[in-house]
């Protein structure tokens, strides 16, 4: 028995040697002269399971020890960590200055080499150029919105007297919604097929590159081989009944050519509809049902909104949509989404690249390396936002608040999300049909 205790504890010290000589050999690996200060972790896995468990205590923690311009390695790439306002607005506003895109390859992968925020240069200006063709004032007031309406009223209905999950109603609506705008895909058998693949897609994104079974890197990269088969499916489908039907959602205008517009592939089409869901499903979900909560923590804001949209049901009949108008009028309801992806942070940050050995904040960050704009503190910087951790939409009623150097809320520079106008439209339409048929 003795012998046993005493092979278990030699085995057990031969790991301790072992792992304190991983990270040893790792530090001493990315110790380059001129780097920022920072740890990175194990090899090959870095600190992705702090990174992902941790979440922004990680980042806090990191911040604590190195300052706000730090080392890591995550998501399978070494990396720095900006925090600085002044830094993180420099990057976002001169990418093509040795910098370009710089998402995790599990992400890449996924979501297709064609989707825009893997694409530069001349190709993400013609592509950039298509999706806001798409998600412009007069798409939203004309075509987009109405479907919008359509779809929330129904989806709303009969919540009363039951138990609801708002957060499983709102990943429901991202995405069914999304669905209705792209092709007109009602709830169905399509997109309840849909549905379960696109989620294992959002997982996979979020891994590291390991392609091995039961991976979730591995069952993104089989969701992503199903979602083009149906999509693909759809576009044939599409492709033999326009000439006898005027179909108007985006993928029509994505399939459409004109002299003003280079014509997309099939394929690119098909990752531009992915990088659409994907993009809104996140954001317009947890953004609704995070809005939920602040308005039921604080009942003064539920109120003033409630009379808000109070006040434009009652220019209406009970039948009648919401319009361009009603939307364009509902101030109030702007600054209550804004202060809710303020305080709950719905994107922490962005990803850039460097193409070759640029120096930054003094430090000399090497070729190929990622630099992560952590742009989640300044949401609760009190120079910015005043009692920051305090939820008042009321700081939005200022409209020159929403364009101040250091909101990144919805990135910056030419990357600045195309389709915010369009997820503000679909929340407040959601949170309109929320408040005046449900306490």
């Amino acid at each position: 028995m003795a012998v046993y205790v005493l092979v278990l504890v030699a085995l057990i010290l031969c790991l301790l040697c072992l792992s304190t000589a991983l990270l040893k050999w790792n530090e001493v690996r990315y110790r380059k002269k001129g780097l920022p200060p920072g740890t990175m972790g194990w090899p090959v896995f870095g600190e992705t399971t702090e990174f992902l468990k941790q979440g922004p205590n990680f980042m806090k923690n990191q911040r604590a020890r190195y300052g706000s311009f730090f080392k890591s390695h995550i998501l399978g790439c070494p990396t720095i960590v900006s925090m600085d306002p002044d830094i993180n607005r420099y990057v976002l506003m001169n990418e093509a200055k040795g910098l370009v895109p710089g998402y995790p390859q599990s992400m890449l992968d996924i979501l297709g080499k064609c989707n825009i925020a893997a694409v530069h240069g001349s190709t993400h200006r013609y592509m950039r150029g298509a999706l806001l063709s798409l998600v412009s004032s007069t798409m939203i007031r004309d075509q987009l919105l109405p479907k919008i309406d359509h779809f929330l009223r129904s989806h709303l209905s009969n919540w009363d007297s039951s138990t609801i999950d708002i957060q499983e109603k709102t990943k429901e609506m991202a995405l069914l919604s999304s669905l209705k705008q792209i092709a007109g895909i009602e709830s169905g058998p399509m997109s309840e097929e849909f549905m379960p693949e696109f989620f294992k897609l959002v997982l996979g994104t979020l891994s590291l590159p390991i392609d091995l079974p039961g991976t979730n890197y591995r069952r993104g990269l089989q969701a992503r081989k199903n979602i083009i088969s149906m999509l693909r499916k759809l576009i044939e489908e599409r492709k033999a009944s326009m000439e006898t039907h005027d179909h108007r959602d985006m993928l029509s205008s994505l399939m459409r050519s004109d002299e003003n517009r280079q014509k997309l592939t099939d394929e690119e089409i098909i990752d531009q509809i992915i990088t659409i869901l994907y993009s809104g499903y996140e954001t317009v979900s947890t953004t609704s049902m995070m809005a939920v909560k602040y308005l039921h923590d604080h009942p003064k804001v539920l109120q003033q909104l409630r009379e808000e949209h109070l006040e434009i049901r009652g220019r209406k009949r009970p039948e009648d949509p919401i319009e361009w108008d009603d939307f364009k009028s509902m101030s109030f309801t702007r600054a209550v989404i804004y202060e809710t992806s303020r305080l709950a942070t719905i994107v922490n940050g962005v990803l850039r690249k460097t193409t070759q050995d640029m120096e930054l904040n003094g430090f000399v960050i090497p070729k190929g390396w990622r630099i992560y704009i952590y742009t989640r503190e300044m949401n609760y910087n009190p120079y910015l936002y005043p009692d920051p951790l305090v939820f008042n939409p009321w700081r939005w009623l200022d409209k020159s608040q929403e364009s101040i150097n250091n909101n990144l809320m919805f990135g910056g520079g030419t990357r600045q999300c195309p389709g915010k106008e369009l997820g503000v439209a679909e929340i407040s339409t959601f949170l309109h049909y929320f408040v005046i048929r449900y306490r």
